[in-house]
């Protein structure tokens, strides 16, 4: 590991302790602009999941609209609570040929991109330990009054998210402040995902809070609209 990964990932509660842990349960909400664009406005509102730490697996049920789904990169299923009524797409990425930002959504569109973005977050930076991830230090970036560390990350094939290179900023304390990646599936599309809130969680830095931002051509942020919120209201990690 580089030094700048080697610093983060003990800031956020180090090898050992991530590598005992295996899966990941939460309730949180999701909005922003985004979800209106797709058609989507309030589909991932009061929502809770279940993740898998070391594969590609996350289970998200809405209690308040009545369905139940489940993600991997091969394959997105949804159901009603009752596990009727169930819509299934195999290659999921295939469906997003010719997508632009403000293409419409299905619901199994939403999920997909929702399924992938949270495994991500949810695993950074630990993510970047896993077998076929390449990491290199970046020059140095200055916002907020802070000077952050920077990381590029290329992402194997076998592991779905937004797109194979993504940048990841670290404050000096070693924690996760910034996110930047293209949108694959909205037609490379910028984000910017701010990480804030921090509660340690069985050991594990965790962001309670995402607001995610297009970019301009120099990474300078656009405030306006913010394009995605996450806000975590629980979070766990358990070992079995």
């Amino acid at each position: 590991m580089s030094t700048l990964l080697d610093r983060a990932v003990e800031a956020h509660g180090g090898l050992d302790n991530w590598n005992k842990l295996r899966t990941a349960s939460a309730t949180l909400d999701i909005g922003g602009a985004i979800w209106h664009l797709k058609g989507r406005p309030d589909m991932f509102r009061d929502i809770a999941l279940v993740a898998s730490l070391t594969r590609q697996h996350v289970s998200i049920v809405s209690p308040q609209s009545g369905w139940q789904g489940t993600f991997t990169p091969d394959a997105v299923r949804i159901e009603s609570l009752e596990g009727h009524a169930a819509e299934e797409r195999r290659t999921p990425r295939d469906f997003y040929r010719g997508h632009a930002q403000d293409t419409s959504w299905d619901r199994l569109h939403a999920l997909y991109f929702t399924g992938y973005a949270l495994w991500t977050y949810l695993t950074i930076p630990f993510l970047y330990t896993y077998p076929g991830f390449h990491t290199e230090e970046l020059p140095e970036w200055e916002e907020n009054g802070e000077i952050w560390r920077r990381l590029r990350a290329t992402f194997p094939d076998s592991i779905a998210s937004h797109t194979r290179e993504q940048i990841s900023y670290f404050g000096e304390d070693g924690l996760l402040r910034r996110h930047d990646y293209t949108v694959d599936v909205m037609g490379g599309a910028k984000g910017a995902n701010y990480a804030s809130d921090y509660q340690s969680v069985n050991g594990v830095m965790v962001p309670m809070s995402r607001r995610v931002f297009a970019y301009d051509e120099a990474r300078q942020k656009i405030g306006e609209p913010l394009l995605v919120s996450i806000d975590f209201r629980a979070i766990e990690f358990r070992s079995e």
